[in-house]
């Protein structure tokens, strides 16, 4: 059911006063999926049982479904009062209240709620729930708030042959007529966001994580026709090894008892903490070659996750304004554990060009927030799953430990873990252990960093008299500087100064102020200790231009990229001259992670930052110097694949290539070494669609050969691309209009009316763009509204519409605002950076 209702967006306020006058202990709940396998079936049945203490007579119990069939209170009966989103309760008595609801819920094609797939490579069905922030009342009559936390107990009816799982382990399966009801242990106090259901034929791993007298069972489990391509061993390697990790950092067990973890299509996430039931998307079972910063990546959410066993989990925040308080948490620790406990101890390079490249967009846009944020309501809270609340309190968590000490960092995650367990918490709760712990004033740094938006740029100055650290909107940093000098055509490390900035100008001296002076390149961030801007002068520019590639430490070459970029992104450097740059020097590149980012940003600019004078031969620039880079990498080699991943990219711009790529499709000159595997198969392929050079044909024969999910989408993406009036306008109308597609295939289809960015195709859809913008934020989910108002915006050539727009719907959602005012800032920015290079 679709739900316009205003009563689906809970506030701040109203849960917290249900909060203060009710309390839920338990919640038993019995879900029939047994009809889930007929197509036809659109609704499945639950019962739920919840026990709560009241102190006020009425309250209201929260479901979005197809319909609630009956209510009862401490055994009688009521009138059924559901208005699409809320159930009305009267009649409770002060002190213990059962509440019953009998009712039906509807299976998701969103990815909200209880997903419902049919695998196409061998029919099979399969189910798995996604809530957070408040889609558990998409399954299941519930308090839809993170402070009501209940000790849940779920039973399950399902087809036998089926596994089916949940939060805690399986403790009775009764079998009748291939019928299966599974019952489960009940779990340890948790609120609803964070409780999981997954039902079908599965494939699973199992294994062990022992230690001392603990014993958890390990399961890894992803879709039958997948499991060719799970490599269990290597997640069962990490989820150990994060285990023995946190083991010791937090000093409190794993409190879930077992610990699965399901790969699952058409996830809209990376992953979701759900104890004992993490769910992840399948993307991270590589189905073809994988770089090594793919499974770093992968290692890295699977940390973030398990760090959230305890942060958010165990200890979960009030409300989702402290949503920081397990996100930012969680994304410290996946780099944190990666670096201190598995292979990948360079994880803090991916972290530092990637990760805060999100921060540092996010920060610069109209909409940034503190990562103390306030969020007044759930549409909100759906909006500030982002790069602030991730990445940048990821982020200044880092300068955080520079700035306590790590001992103290973890010794007051342990007196905060000790006292709020299973509890609900809210920043001070943090900041007083970390406060007695480390002996700092916690509480101005926190006001620094956490309660204010924005960053500060820092930058070297040494061209006069006085050599001094600047920077902008000034805050307190422990920050190091790293001077670098051009030794037999290197560059070399020569002295590193450690020194702590809060204000505009920082001047050195001495020994120090004459090696910064002669330098030829200077890091003002060296060891990214800190969340800033960092710049690069213009000598240390020119030297980056000459040696980038020979500088052998991998974050201080990172640091130089990422400078580089942000400056692009501020119109400060020429897009030519940093485009010279990446041509020069990414084909040295030996960090995959770095190069991948790299030939991303550069594509990114070609594509957005290039004046339209110069557009044409800068693509065919970059296409030619990916073809380059593919066939002069070693062979079989990361970087090789990346580069192969970058010629699918740059083709769908120009067909100057279009012969050699459809022979690398026919087998024809294809670099040795090289895998072919579908995914890139499908890339060149839409490529070639976008230009003109593929047809439907073209596609059908290709999903012949690889006719699996992965395939029916890219399928649906190149069938979209051909550069036809006709095709995009019913590309156009089924993405807003066609409600039968899945997350998966709405977002193929925005990529094809978008593809090769041909806006002579689309330009005539902008004012139909605005005229439904209202209608979809009102009718439709906020997660397929979202995707719709993000992704299909108008690329202009000036603001007008959009402006329009904003200045006609100021009583429009804010949260729908916010999605239209971020967008026009990203074309804002994309107009001026062009104007500044034209």
């Amino acid at each position: 059911m679709t739900t316009a209702n205003a009563s689906a967006n809970l506030t701040r306020d109203e849960t917290a006063a249900r909060a203060a006058a009710f309390t839920v202990s338990a919640e038993h709940v019995a879900l029939d999926v047994t009809r889930a396998r007929d197509g036809g079936t659109a609704g499945f049945g639950v019962v739920a049982v919840l026990e709560i203490e009241a102190t006020a007579p009425e309250t209201w119990v929260d479901f979005i479904g197809e319909s609630v069939d009956s209510v009862s209170v401490n055994g009688a009966a009521r009138d059924v009062e559901w208005d699409g989103a809320r159930i009305r309760v009267a009649g409770l008595e002060d002190g213990r209240n059962v509440i019953r609801i009998s009712a039906t819920g509807a299976y998701s094609r969103s990815g909200e709620g209880l997903h419902r797939f049919v695998d196409p490579a061998d029919g099979e069905t399969y189910l798995y729930t996604q809530y957070e922030p408040a889609d558990a009342r998409r399954v299941t009559p519930c308090f839809e708030q993170p402070d009501m936390k209940a000790r849940w107990s779920f039973e399950v009816s399902a087809p036998t042959g089926w596994i089916v799982l949940n939060n805690a382990p399986v403790v009775g399966v009764a079998e009748r007529e291939n019928v299966q009801t599974v019952r489960f242990a009940e779990t340890l106090p948790i609120p609803s966001y964070i409780t999981a259901v997954a039902a079908g034929p599965y494939h699973r791993e199992t294994g062990e994580w022992t230690r001392g007298d603990q014993r958890v069972q390990l399961g890894v489990l992803c879709r039958a026709s997948l499991s060719e391509h799970l490599d269990a061993e290597n997640i069962l390697e990490v989820t150990r090894q994060g285990l023995d990790f946190y083991d010791d950092a937090f000093a409190y067990p794993y409190p879930w008892g077992k610990y699965d973890q399901i790969f699952v299509p058409e996830y809209n996430l990376g992953a979701m903490e759900n104890p004992g039931l993490v769910t992840f998307t399948e993307d991270y079972v590589f189905r073809g070659a994988a770089t090594r910063a793919q499974h770093e990546g992968r290692a890295n959410t699977i940390l973030h996750e398990m760090a959230h066993m305890w942060f958010g989990d165990l200890a979960t925040m009030r409300w989702w304004d402290d949503l920081w308080l397990k996100e930012s948490f969680a994304d410290y620790m996946g780099s944190h554990a990666s670096a201190a406990a598995t292979q990948y101890t360079d994880a803090w390079v991916s972290f530092a060009n990637r990760r805060k490249a999100w921060a540092y967009q996010a920060d610069q846009l109209p909409t940034t927030h503190p990562v103390v944020a306030d969020i007044p309501d759930l549409e909100a809270a759906k909006l500030n799953f982002d790069g602030i609340t991730y990445a940048k309190g990821a982020s200044v968590l880092k300068q955080l430990v520079a700035f306590v000490g790590e001992e103290a960092f973890f010794e007051a995650a342990r007196r905060y873990f000790a006292s709020h367990a299973f509890g609900s918490t809210t920043l001070d709760d943090l900041l007083a252990p970390l406060a007695d712990a480390s002996g700092r004033d916690v509480q101005a740094w926190a006001a620094a960093w956490l309660s204010t938006s924005g960053m500060s740029t820092i930058a070297i100055d040494r061209g006069g008299d006085d050599v001094a650290i600047t920077q902008t909107d000034p805050r307190p940093h422990r920050i190091a500087v790293g001077v670098y000098r051009i030794t037999d055509g290197r560059l070399h490390r020569t002295s590193r100064i450690d020194l702590d900035i809060a204000d505009e100008r920082t001047s050195l001296a001495g020994p120090a102020a004459e090696a910064v002076r002669r330098a030829d390149l200077v890091l003002v961030n060296e060891g990214d200790l800190t969340y800033a801007k960092a710049r690069l002068d213009a000598r240390s520019i020119e030297a980056a231009s000459e040696v980038l590639s020979t500088l052998r430490d991998d974050l201080a070459r990172g640091l130089v990229w990422s400078s580089l970029w942000n400056a692009v992104r501020d119109g400060e450097l020429a897009v030519a001259r940093y485009l010279d740059i990446v041509r020069r020097h990414a084909g040295g590149e030996a960090h995959v992670g770095l190069l991948s980012q790299t030939l991303d940003n550069a594509a990114f600019a070609v594509g957005h930052y290039v004046p339209d004078v110069s557009s044409g031969d800068e693509k065919r620039a970059w296409l030619e110097a990916t073809w380059h880079g593919m066939h002069a990498a070693d062979a079989g080699s990361d970087a090789q694949l990346a580069w192969a991943r970058a010629v699918a990219g740059a083709a769908a711009h120009d067909d100057h290539l279009a012969d050699d790529i459809r022979g690398l499709l026919e087998r024809h000159g294809v670099p040795e070494g090289l895998p072919l595997d579908p995914d890139l198969r499908w890339s060149l392929l839409a490529a070639l669609a976008a230009t003109g050079r593929a047809t439907d044909a073209d596609a059908d024969a290709e999903l012949a050969r690889d006719d699996t999910m992965s395939g029916r989408t890219a399928w649906v993406r190149v069938r979209a691309s051909i550069p036809d009036a006709d095709v995009r306008e019913h590309a156009w109308r089924a993405a807003w209009e066609d409600e039968t597609l899945t997350n998966d295939h709405l977002s193929a289809t925005i990529s094809g009316v978008r593809a090769g960015g041909r806006r002579d195709l689309i330009e005539r859809f902008d004012t139909d763009y605005f005229a439904r913008l209202r209608e979809v934020w009102a009718t439709r989910s906020i997660e397929i509204a979202r995707r719709l108002v993000r992704d299909l915006f108008p690329q202009r050539d000036d603001l007008a519409l959009a402006d329009a727009w904003l200045e006609e719907n100021a009583d429009a959602p804010g949260s729908l605002r916010r999605l239209v005012i971020e967008q026009r800032d990203h074309l804002r920015r994309d107009l001026d950076v062009r104007a500044a290079n034209a």
